[in-house]
């Protein structure tokens, strides 16, 4: 029998590096795939639809929230976001791994319906370094900024109930360190119990 893939749900201040982490990620592990969400917002350059989000309208998020087809959605930062429960029921009956990159409001909806999921935080090195790297985004504006530096104090409080908090100062240093989460939760006993039983099947 296959077994089931797990989730890997990386939650982070908008800035910290979450997207490019989970990015990096997938190519390192071929059995991961990227849950690709749900989004009200205007596509950033460079961004593809499908790829990096499904970009729709607020009346059909809401459709979908009505019909219940989300695992979780949340609004962030006045737009919504969501994953779509047939995309990772897919993936984990097949026995495929997935990776979330959602905020911290998506993350305790999953923690709820979801068991044995992985719960990892990626701060940034400090607060000086998350403002140069939003504003080198060249996507928002001084306002929007400053409001997202306020959210992210409240999001890091969050951090104390995730399983692992990774510091994105230097980039290779963090892709290492997500890369030995995903490697020992593959080694966890509770996930390799059928290997151990199969020492002493008669």
């Amino acid at each position: 029998m296959k077994k089931e893939g797990l989730l890997y749900i990386v939650s982070a201040p908008s800035g910290a590096g979450k997207t490019t982490l989970c990015k990096e990620i997938i190519d390192i592990f071929p059995n991961l795939r990227h849950s690709v969400s749900y989004t009200t917002r205007s596509a950033r350059p460079g961004e593809v639809h499908g790829k990096d989000y499904f970009f729709v309208s607020r009346e059909e998020f809401r459709r979908m929230v009505e019909a219940g087809e989300f695992a979780e959605w949340a609004e962030v930062h006045g737009n919504l976001y969501g994953t779509a429960i047939r995309t990772l029921e897919e993936y984990r009956r097949n026995g495929i791994d997935v990776i979330l990159d959602i905020d911290c409001q998506g993350a305790r909806q999953l923690k709820d319906r979801y068991q044995g999921g992985v719960y990892i935080f990626i701060l940034p090195p400090g607060f000086q370094e998350l403002r140069r790297r939003l504003t080198d985004r060249n996507s928002d504006s001084a306002e929007t900024i400053e409001r997202r530096i306020r959210v992210a104090a409240l999001e890091i409080r969050e951090s104390r109930w995730y399983d692992y908090i990774i510091v994105n100062d230097i980039f290779a240093v963090a892709v290492e360190e997500l890369k030995s989460v995903l490697i020992a939760e593959k080694c966890r006993t509770g996930r390799v119990q059928e290997a151990v039983a199969g020492f002493f099947e008669l």
